[in-house]
């Protein structure tokens, strides 16, 4: 009877408990041949170089370097790739046999055990070493180690995703910047024509051709634009500490190099964009909630295991006997081996909760990972339509802008020829800076939106090797 348990015990284990991971095809909607709403996009796979290099902004190039060289949300997502790797290496060491080297004294008085039915008592020295381990009779440590490992690489993707949303943030905030600094030099320049205006308004009241009330509408307009001035130095100042915090500097320590202002940075005329599949696959954030499921997937089994038979095997080798001096006498060797069974036979439920637990978890991880997809699909779709409008926009805006300076030479002509008076020519000078605001507006825009595609597109991070790689 003892060796059918056996045979059927090893026999059982003969399979390792839970499910095999298959992949999440089974999880995953199918993607479309081609994006809906890419416009006149480039359908060719991008490079896997650095989007931000089609800028031509050398200094973009440096920032987004420094971010993440120095950032400390990337130092610490690559800290958890450490920590993700250390409980993979403890998981695999969990399955093989520990090995300590032992001291142990025990005395015991144990009743009833002499000849004449008194206590006994019992000195014992031993000094050696002790193992133990436990077979992975049904998978149970495999099913742990499995699941370390795809904890590792959902961490990996993590920091690689951490990449993807720092550069975009970098070149975001950097645009942001240069259209504020542009802005800022447009509304001085507005500024100085309406101190012109007041001053011709002034000089008509006082020779009477015009009325008070025209001279306070131009002193109320040149009020007003040097209250929007402020504004825009402040925020450029909230600009420039936000590019330094996400380089890893303090703040102040990039103003020498983002004081002078500088044209906002254009996108490509072509963007290579791709097709849907390829952007599930090279997605980071997506990498990452397969991992997760993957893992998850792996801890069934591992609770399924921890409802089965545990065999173990505790050793003990060493010098010892009753007294001291044995401790040092070589004929005193002890050798003993324990084997072990322990099965949960009444847990009351417990193991299948566990396991109910798992699945749960793992029907979990499933939905966020369709969930993760749709998203993506549904970010790109959105950022390449806002990409294709705003290119409409600015083609708009700069045509808007040709027209206004083109007003604004002719009134200068006329203006020269006596023909208009300065406040004439003034007001058209003002629709022509109106109209280059609106331009440099939609230029940021667009660059904003690209940078968006970009991201939507798991672009830039890979080329770069994880920053933990080596530890």
């Amino acid at each position: 009877m003892r060796h059918r348990f056996l045979l059927l015990l090893f026999a059982t284990a003969a399979c390792t408990a839970g499910p095999d991971y298959a992949g999440p095809a089974a999880n995953a909607p199918a993607p479309p041949a081609a994006f809906v709403r890419d416009g006149a996009a480039d359908r060719t796979q991008p490079a896997s170089s650095p989007w931000w290099s089609g800028l031509n902004d050398p200094l973009l190039d440096q920032l987004i370097g420094q971010a993440l060289a120095g950032n400390p949300d990337l130092d610490a997502a690559a800290a958890r790739i450490r920590q993700a790797r250390a409980s993979l290496t403890e998981r695999r060491a969990a399955g093989l046999p520990a090995v300590n080297a032992s001291a142990l004294f025990a005395k015991a008085r144990l009743p009833g055990q002499s000849s004449d039915g008194g206590a006994t008592d019992l000195t014992l020295y031993n000094l050696g070493f002790d193992s133990s381990w436990e077979l992975d009779l049904f998978g149970g440590q495999h099913r742990a180690v499995e699941a370390a490992r795809a904890d590792v690489g959902a961490s990996e993707a993590s920091l690689a995703d951490a990449r993807v949303s720092l550069s975009a943030e970098v070149a975001q905030t950097y645009v942001e910047l240069r259209e504020r600094q542009q802005q800022l030099a447009l509304g001085e320049n507005a500024l100085a024509m309406d101190e012109q205006l007041v001053a011709l308004a002034s000089q008509r009241f006082q020779a009477g051709t015009v009325g008070r009330d025209v001279a306070q509408r131009a002193e109320q307009g040149r009020d007003e634009a040097r209250a929007m001035l402020a504004p825009l130095r402040a925020d450029i100042d909230a600009h420039k500490d936000q590019l330094a915090m996400l380089t890893g500097a303090v703040p102040g320590a990039l103003d020498a190099q983002l004081d002078q202002p500088a044209p906002i940075p254009l996108p490509p005329p072509q963007v290579a964009v791709g097709d849907p599949a390829a952007l599930l696959a090279r997605r980071p954030d997506i990498r990452a909630a397969e991992r997760k499921l993957a893992a998850q997937t792996a801890r069934i089994g591992v609770a399924q295991a921890a409802r089965m038979p545990h065999i173990s095997f505790l050793g003990l080798f060493g010098l010892g006997g009753s007294k001291p001096g044995d401790l040092f006498d070589l004929d005193k060797f002890t050798l003993a081996a324990v084997p072990r069974l322990s099965w949960s036979l009444f847990d009351f439920g417990s193991g299948r909760a566990k396991v109910r637990g798992a699945q749960a978890q793992r029907d979990e991880a499933a939905a966020q990972y369709r969930s993760a997809v749709l998203k993506a699909l549904q970010d790109a779709e959105g950022a390449l339509s806002r990409f294709a409008r705003s290119r409409e926009s600015l083609a708009d805006r700069v045509a808007a802008e040709r027209q206004a300076n083109a007003t604004a030479e002719l009134a200068r002509q006329r203006q020269a020829a006596g023909t208009i008076a300065l406040g004439d020519y003034l007001a058209a000078r003002q629709a022509a800076i109106t109209a280059q605001r609106a331009r440099q507006e939609a230029a940021a825009a667009t660059t904003t939106a690209f940078i968006a595609v970009e991201k939507a597109l798991g672009l830039g991070w890979q080329d770069r090797p994880p920053a933990s790689s080596a530890n």
